[in-house]
């Protein structure tokens, strides 16, 4: 049984782009899913597809990789865990790797990047970062 799904979500993404696998199969849940979603707008993958049944639900991500197949996701950390919340106004987000990456956030317009958060001025839990 899995604690934390969305670490277990970003640690399978990363792996398997280590490792050139086309796509990566990780448990549903519909954050999971906006995580993802989210992802995909930002271009660190490429298609999202629902699989399973009614207890068993599963989704295959196909991951992005650029012109030298190295994956476009090089790095994550995990910033709010089960057992450490941690929160952030719009007005305090930074950017990640002096712009080269993202840091996520679970807002209540949904799951959002750093600048979009600024845009829509709303803050909320930071989940993590990638790069």
């Amino acid at each position: 049984m899995v604690t934390d799904p969305v670490a277990d979500m970003l640690n399978r993404i990363k792996n398997a782009g280590v490792v050139r696998h086309p796509t990566v199969t990780v448990q549903h849940s519909k954050f999971v899913l906006a995580i993802a979603e989210a992802l995909k707008r930002h271009g660190y993958i490429v298609s999202i597809e629902k699989k399973g049944k009614k207890a068993i639900k599963l989704l295959e991500i196909e991951l992005a990789y650029d012109e030298r197949k190295t994956p476009k996701l090089k790095g994550v950390e995990r910033i709010s865990k089960p057992s450490r919340r941690l929160y952030c106004g719009a007005k305090g987000l930074k950017p990640v790797r002096n712009g080269y990456g993202l840091i996520m956030l679970s807002t209540p317009k949904g799951v959002l990047s750093g600048s979009e958060a600024r845009k829509e001025s709303v803050g909320g839990e930071m989940l993590f970062k990638i790069w």
